[in-house]
């Protein structure tokens, strides 16, 4: 089965609210072995929103609309699907029975524009939506159906996993055949130290021999490329392990992660399973890999805490770095970075620690140190060590290079 995601509103296309609806819902849509096959972003427009159903139906079995339900004059999903579908609205009693009780505390509430929720298309299905106001909508084409939603993002969660989910899935269940039913399979490894190109010629030979519905995704990121390895419907589960091996055993030089999980999440996970912990003291990179550490819940176990030593004075004062070392070796060195890591990792008394000092730009570079040239050092039972990295040009995206990094330094020195 195929769906695809329609979101309704202004707002998500002027970007004053950024559209996490959509990667959610492919992430669930997927376990469940139903493809997204397009997301579609629409205005508050009737004639947009119409025509964005007529060549979603062309396209899919299922179409998920979030957004446009509330009781303002700019929310008009609910009156367009009526058009649509050639209904009209009607008063239902269970809709308007829940809004009395979820509003029974703030009785402000219950005015004349909420009273427009409890009406609802006469032709369409009305699931629950405990959390909220707008009721969730089933309406069906031939066999093909739409699910409407709430564009809220914890109450789209919560109808998708307690009614429109199930909802699906018996659908599914009922009227696919057995082969279709076979699972969508999606299986990433992480590797680092080579350039795109340069693996792709290395995975040449397997890309070629691999069955038809099998693909291989490249997709790099600062630093890090997560090879995908996609099969819709193609492979079984043990079929698809024994290419994921291969392709394994074939990167295993730059492997950093069998797994599709944050880079501070496999840290955490090694870090747990030998009961160590970890501390940063962080110049160029400003807090960022205490805010990754610290991201997860769990984080506790193993991350004690972080020095922000932005400004020298704090190197020194707080890290005992000399006023001498930086004035021979400047603070973007190998020789400042292992003292910075050095005397977190003792101040904090952690098993580990990461320095950061960089030159994030615009300014301050030179020729024997540009912009982008970040020093990072590791703290380690078996000793310190640093490496040097140019990370490029643009500010954001040379502290987060140096996060990532920090963190694959780190994850290769703990294993």
């Amino acid at each position: 089965m195929r769906a695809e995601i329609i979101t309704i509103g202004d707002e998500l296309l002027i970007g004053q609210v950024v559209d996490t609806n959509s990667a959610w819902m492919a992430q669930r849509l997927n376990e469940h072995g139903i493809e997204l096959y397009q997301i579609t972003s629409v205005h508050d427009d009737r004639e947009h929103i119409i025509k964005a159903l007529d060549e979603a139906f062309g396209r899919v079995d299922i179409v998920l609309t979030t957004g446009g339900l509330g009781p303002t004059k700019d929310d008009i999903t609910k009156h367009v699907l009526c058009d649509y579908f050639g209904t009209h609205l009607i008063e239902d009693q269970r809709v308007r029975a829940h809004i009395y009780d979820l509003y029974k505390a703030r009785p402000d509430v219950l005015n004349r524009l909420t009273a427009t929720q409890w009406l609802v298309p006469e032709s369409a299905e009305i699931l629950p939506n405990r959390v909220g106001s707008a009721p969730l909508m089933i309406f069906h084409k031939g066999d093909r159906i739409l699910a409407s939603m709430p564009g809220v993002p914890y109450e789209m969660e919560i109808a998708m996993e307690e009614q429109i989910l199930p909802y699906i899935i018996d659908k599914r269940q009922k009227t696919v055949s057995l082969k279709d039913k076979r699972p969508i399979i999606h299986k990433t490894l992480q590797v680092t130290g080579i350039a795109e190109s340069s693996l792709a010629i290395l995975l040449e030979d397997f890309e070629n021999t691999m069955p038809e519905g099998l693909h291989l995704a490249y997709l790099p990121k600062d630093g890090v490329i997560r090879l995908r390895l996609s099969s819709y419907g193609a492979l079984t589960e043990d079929e698809m392990q024994t290419y994921f091996d291969r392709l394994k055993d074939l990167t295993n030089t730059y492997l950093v992660a069998d797994t599709d999980e944050p880079l501070e999440v496999i840290v955490g996970r090694l870090l747990k399973a030998k009961g160590a912990t970890i501390a940063t003291a962080e110049s160029c990179t400003g807090g960022k890999l205490a805010s990754l550490l610290n991201k997860h819940p769990g984080s506790s176990a193993f991350y004690f805490g972080s020095v922000i030593c932005y400004d020298n004075s704090v190197k020194e004062q707080v890290l005992g770095v000399s006023s001498e070392m930086i004035k021979a070796h400047g603070v973007v060195s190998e020789e400042v970075v292992r003292v910075m890591a050095e005397s977190v990792h003792e101040l904090l008394g952690t098993d580990f620690s990461i320095a950061t000092s960089g030159i994030a730009g615009p300014s301050g570079g030179s020729d024997a140190k540009p912009v982008g040239t970040v020093w990072i050092a590791w703290a380690t039972p078996q000793g310190t060590s640093a490496e040097c990295f140019h990370l490029g040009k643009l500010r954001e995206q040379i502290t987060d290079r140096a996060c990532v990094k920090a963190l694959v330094g780190l994850i290769k020195r703990i294993k």
